[in-house]
């Protein structure tokens, strides 16, 4: 696992010092320092931060704040580039306009050389790729933060692509997740709008998204369960993995010639029928979704194949998502209501696929869902398009402080992807009529009597294990209370200012102490003219009346950038 932990007073790491110095002088250079002031990074940097530049780049002001952000991000590297692609998928954390420039980020940096990868793979396999491979190609066909792509050919298997981890990475995201853990605690004590998100959870749950993306095993999973799924499908293809050759910082897999499915030209020019295509994306997706319940959670054009028979072949199985049996009939619930313009059924539904930290005004929401559907479903199905529909409906979540669950939301994603590419490859798609049947499918298998009976066997099955359950609770509860090690706690808000003040006036009256103690102890050196003297200055009291003048313009500094005399 990745191994992070949060960090105190970060001049005392001496790990973390340099990194963060780059790290601010970025955010400097793109605006941002008015938050940094706000986070009051100084008391944990100090004299550190002095060295700093403050100066903007050039042109800055013409970029919007979202803009910012993504540069700022792209120039920080690819931990930070990870972060924002993260939240890209995550409106219900950011602004919808912060979201959509952070899914332009750019994941492409220079390759690292041959020799390199030569040493990864002695240190993985213990052999050279030239003791491995009947060739390898010292050139990468791509370079992107985490790795980078390499054609090969064994001797027996034929043309494969081995993709291989960048040195060093994990050391660098660890400091680097470390650092954001640090500005995320800071952004919870001092913002008190950041409060509600927990930037800390944010962090450990992008921790743990990409401790799953550097490690290639758990990607050859994916593509093992993924390719078990549709074993019998021959409309989609997936690539063969070679588990021998793969380790946590190597992947080797089956390589597949063809057309991506963002070249229309050369798909038109080959001959594919561009609206069979765009039916079986379509669903090949939903039955991930609706039946499976496992779905690619990145289908973009430049992941897909298109191979001859217009066979669908997925590529990078690095982001996966997964929504259980009672998430998939919520959402189908959903979609009926929606249609059959049942607001007040529909808003109940919405509430079991979100989180909140208090339940919303019920009646509100029922009416900005009536406003919802009266602009969106009397449209031609032609006219629908899933992505504007998911912005609003994210609108409306955010306006209710709702928050979507993460799954449901990178299903929402792909879907509104499959949408836009289906209509790419056929003007006239229309991505409802292939909902429609895997909607009505989950609504039949509600009245299997199977499944009805498999349900009332399960509550049964709990109802009785919670009976035996609640008196052994009950008595470790009064024999916590006997031993008198029930506690309640209390947890104070909005008390941060007022005690960040309280400690920063004791800290100055302090110094101010010592600093009086100190020109006193200097002045009674002087008079008693102890030597060694210095133009019959004794130099003990000299050195005092310096030391004390220099801690005095300190603090004068310090209470002026304080902007308080």
């Amino acid at each position: 696992m990745l191994s992070i932990r949060r960090i105190g007073v970060i001049g005392r790491t001496y790990r973390h010092l340099n990194r963060y110095r780059q790290i601010l002088q970025i955010l400097f250079q793109y605006g941002f320092g008015d938050l940094l002031d706000t986070l009051k990074i100084e008391e944990y940097l100090g004299a550190g931060l002095q060295i700093i530049a403050r100066k903007r780049k050039e042109h800055i002001e013409k970029l919007t704040r979202a803009e910012k952000v993504r540069k700022a991000l792209e120039e920080l590297g690819p931990t930070f580039v990870k972060m924002g692609q993260l939240l890209s998928t995550r409106p219900d954390l950011i602004p919808l306009e912060f979201a959509q420039e952070l899914a332009k980020l750019q994941d492409s940096v220079p390759q690292f050389p041959y020799e390199e990868v030569r040493e990864i793979f002695k240190s993985e396999t213990g052999s050279y790729p030239e003791e491995i491979f009947e060739y390898f190609a010292e050139t990468p066909l791509a370079a992107a933060s985490i790795g980078q792509v390499h054609r090969a050919r064994l001797r027996e298997e034929g043309e494969v692509v081995v993709k291989i981890q960048r040195p060093h990475i994990r050391n660098i995201i660890e400091v680097d997740l470390e650092i954001m853990l640090h500005l995320a605690a800071l952004s919870e004590k001092h913002l008190e709008e950041f409060e509600i998100h927990r930037p800390t959870k944010i962090i450990e749950e992008f921790a743990r998204s990409l401790e799953k993306e550097i490690n290639y095993i758990t990607e050859a999973a994916h593509i093992e369960q993924f390719a078990r799924r549709f074993i019998d499908d021959d409309t989609i293809y997936i690539p063969r993995v070679f588990p021998d050759l793969t380790t946590k910082r190597i992947l080797t897999m089956e390589y597949v010639e063809g057309i991506k499915a963002s070249n229309l030209d050369q798909l038109h020019e080959a001959g594919y029928n561009l609206q069979e295509l765009a039916r079986r994306g379509a669903t090949l997706i939903m039955k991930q979704i609706f039946i499976h319940g496992f779905f690619h959670a990145d289908p973009h054009p430049g992941n897909i194949f298109i191979l001859p028979n217009n066979v669908i072949c997925y590529l990078d199985f690095g982001m996966m998502g997964r929504i259980n049996r009672q998430e998939r009939e919520d959402f189908s619930d959903l979609i009926t209501q929606v249609v059959g313009r049942d607001d007040k059924i529909a808003a109940d539904t919405i509430l079991r696929l979100t989180m909140y930290e208090q339940e919303p005004d019920t009646t509100e929401l029922e009416r900005d869902l009536t406003d919802f559907i009266d602009q969106h479903f009397y449209l031609p199905l032609k006219q629908l398009e899933i992505g504007k529909v998911l912005y609003q409906l994210l609108e409306i979540l955010t306006r209710h402080n709702l928050r979507m669950k993460p799954n449901l939301f990178l299903m929402l994603k792909a879907l509104s992807t499959a949408d836009g590419l289906g209509r790419r490859l056929d003007p006239d798609f229309e991505i409802a009529e292939h909902i429609e049947p895997f909607v009505r499918q989950i609504q039949l298998n509600r009245l299997n009597p199977k499944r009805i009976a498999h349900d009332i066997i399960n509550s049964g099955a709990e109802f009785i294990y919670l009976l035996k359950e609640v008196p052994r609770e009950l008595r470790a509860i009064l024999k916590q209370a006997r031993q008198g090690r029930i506690t309640i706690e209390f947890q104070h808000r909005g008390l941060d200012p007022m005690l960040y003040t309280h400690d920063r006036t004791t800290n100055r009256i302090v110094f101010a102490i010592v600093l009086a103690a100190l020109i006193i102890g200097s002045s009674l050196i002087v008079l008693s003219g102890l030597p060694p003297k210095w133009h019959e200055i004794p130099v003990i009291g000299l050195l005092g009346f310096i030391v004390a003048g220099l801690m005095g313009f300190w603090l004068l500094i310090v209470i002026l950038r304080g902007g308080r005399m």
